[in-house]
Parts: C-alpha cells; sequence; structure tokens
C-alpha cells in the first residue's frame, strides 16, 4: 500500500501540480487532497489508489519499501518498463 507521503514524494518528484495528477488519473482534485492530507496510509477506495498509482507509474516512477519500512519513490532503474 502507498503513504500518503510517497504520493506527496511522487507528484514533487515529477513537479506535477494537483490538476496534472487528476488529468491522468482521472481522480478528483478533492480525493487527491484526501489523500496526500492523511498521515500513514489514507483509507480510500481500492480504484482510486491503483488509478493514482497507474499513472505515477506510468510516468516512471517506482515505489519502494512498505508503510512500516523505508517506503519512498524514485525513478525506475528501467524506464522503458
Amino acid at each position: 500500500m502507498i503513504t500518503s507521503a510517497q504520493l506527496r514524494a511522487a507528484r514533487a518528484l515529477l513537479d506535477w501540480t494537483r490538476e496534472q495528477l487528476s488529468n491522468e488519473s482521472g481522480v478528483g482534485i478533492s480525493a487527491l487532497m484526501r489523500l496526500e492530507s492523511s498521515g500513514g496510509v489514507p483509507s480510500g477506495n481500492i480504484k482510486t489508489f491503483e488509478s493514482v498509482q497507474k499513472a505515477f507509474e506510468s510516468a516512471g516512477i517506482e515505489f519502494i519499501g512498505s508503510p512500516d519500512q523505508g517506503a519512498g519513490v524514485r525513478w525506475k532503474l528501467d524506464r522503458n518498463q
């Protein structure tokens, strides 16, 4: 599962606004604000998380670690995948 901090970090790494993430993921801006503002692993619809994660991964972001240990983001090592 992805944490709120990972969502914020991924968006910052891409230099995306919430509006850009909304356009890429199909998730509303208010929903994105809720996901980013909660602590730890935010609660929400699994489809929402999947849409956001897919948008980030399509842009070259890789989610690493787990919520309990070393959660983070980085550029995919092989960006052709």
